[in-house]
């Protein structure tokens, strides 16, 4: 984990945080200020654009199923495909579910560019539209790619810049790991995320904007701005300060301790899942053109036509995933000793590689309870959705990848509670942010909720 160094790391490692500190602190940029961002955003807004339209399944140009098929596919056989899943959880308060959800098995690039001007980091960032996309136009890593867009495999434009993420020689590795994502909709989904410093001149080509660190924590407050991408790559960076190392005051454990009760939850927990056919995923119907719960929770899968300016293919039609409502992801955060801790479970969920990985405090829509038994309500729900304002430290609502949902949104809360404050309940532990910060230089442990909230974190401690 990023607490254990050998002494020349030690130091390298010092300095990096010192240099993104310096970026932290800066919100008028080599761009300038974000007065200036903001015209040149909604001048983006007026060339790039997505128009999408909500169509039935069964009219998708090149995307069919058939009886007794195992799902949703495109007529190449590349891209992705809808499947069915049987869920066993024998221990789990709902023991056995069946559910649509995206097969991709191809493993993405996420990236972002770092450079200095004045000795202050930047970060290439890009004004990118996706289908999904609530308002259309986002702010996304320099790349954002999938094996099938930067292969070719559409007949598009080549990617930009994604020369310096497969050319090793072009560039320093700041951070570079692979990550799931959401386990509950994508079925052992990764995706790699990289974050590369180069130190020659780059090009700034259309569509994108070198943005300091305090830019970018700044414009995090506004609702459906930053994208899922971006923050979940932005998590893998190192801390942009100083903190505490594990054993000190204010750690709760050891990294050893922390990564023992990993190991535990997952050998402990039972999930056993097995794809099916997707017309034998009982509960779900084909309703108007979608796939839908018989319940009316959940989730639909949506079939959607786009026409698209500013992207490297200009017309498609794909499924999607529809969220049915608004979902809330929180930390709880207490400081002890000085330290901030962040209160996180260890979450199964059947689409993830390793059955489990570490969650925000909270993870739900609270409107899909109202089904389930009580039992399964989400601990500390209510501390979230009651805090009190003034311990409300960040409360916005940002968009889930606008690639492959529909309109699918979560508020991101993180509300701090007094040091006293236990949280006991189990499968739930106080970790260091310290801790997190080196449990996301390996893959799997944080998952993509949680790396998301983490960015939204250190924007406001």
């Amino acid at each position: 984990m990023a607490s254990r160094h050998r002494p020349g790391e030690r130091a390298a490692a010092d300095r990096l945080s010192g240099r993104l500190a310096r970026s932290a602190a800066v919100r008028t940029g080599q761009a300038g200020s974000l007065d200036a961002f903001h015209r040149w955003f909604a001048g983006q807004g007026e060339r790039s654009y997505t128009e999408t339209e909500t169509v039935p399944l069964e009219e998708l140009d090149r995307w069919s199923r058939g009886p007794g098929t195992d799902g949703l596919a495109h007529d190449s056989g590349r891209f992705f495909r809808v499947r069915g899943i049987d869920v066993q959880a024998p221990d789990a308060v709902v023991p056995h579910w069946r559910q649509p959800i995206i097969d991709q098995p191809e493993t993405g690039i996420l990236g972002i560019l770092v450079t200095e001007f004045d000795g202050v980091p930047h970060f290439l960032m890009q004004a990118k539209a996706e289908p999904g996309n609530l308002n259309g136009l986002q702010l996304s890593p320099t790349v954002q790619a999938t094996r099938s867009n930067y292969l070719g495999v559409h007949g598009g434009r080549s990617v930009p810049y994604m020369e310096y993420f497969r050319d090793a020689a072009r560039r320093t590795v700041v951070a570079d790991v692979r990550q799931s994502e959401q386990g509950a909709w994508f079925y052992r989904k990764r995706n790699r995320n990289m974050i590369v410093e180069v130190h020659e001149a780059v090009e700034v080509l259309d569509g994108f904007r070198w943005l300091t660190l305090g830019q970018i924590h700044a414009l995090l407050r506004q609702n459906d701005l930053v994208n899922m991408d971006s923050r979940s790559v932005l998590a893998c960076l190192p801390p942009a300060r100083s903190v505490p190392l594990p054993g000190e005051d204010g750690v709760a454990q050891t990294d050893a301790e922390l990564l023992s009760w990993i190991t535990e939850m997952r050998s402990g927990t039972d999930v056993r899942v097995q794809v099916v056919p997707l017309d034998e995923v009982t509960g779900w119907h084909a309703t108007d053109g979608r796939l839908r719960h018989e319940s009316g929770l959940f989730f639909d899968v949506v079939g959607v036509r786009v026409r698209a300016r500013g992207r490297e293919v200009a017309a498609w039609s794909q499924p999607m995933i529809a969220a049915r409502t608004q979902g809330v992801i929180a930390f709880l955060v207490r400081r002890t000793g000085g330290t901030p801790q962040v209160l996180v479970q260890a979450r199964a969920q059947p689409g993830y590689v390793d059955g489990v990985e570490l969650a925000p405090t909270v993870q739900c829509v609270p409107e899909n309870y109202g089904l389930l038994p009580s039992a399964a309500r989400p601990p500390f729900l209510d501390d979230v959705l009651h805090a009190d304002a003034r311990r409300v430290l960040f409360d916005t609502v940002l968009s889930e990848e606008g690639g492959r949902f529909h309109h699918t949104r979560n508020r991101h809360v993180v509300v701090e509670v007094d040091e006293e404050w236990s949280g006991q309940h189990p499968g739930f532990r106080w970790v260091a942010v310290d801790q997190l910060a080196g449990l996301l230089r390996h893959s799997y442990y944080l998952n993509v909720e949680a790396r998301s909230l983490v960015t939204c974190l250190r924007s406001v401690i």
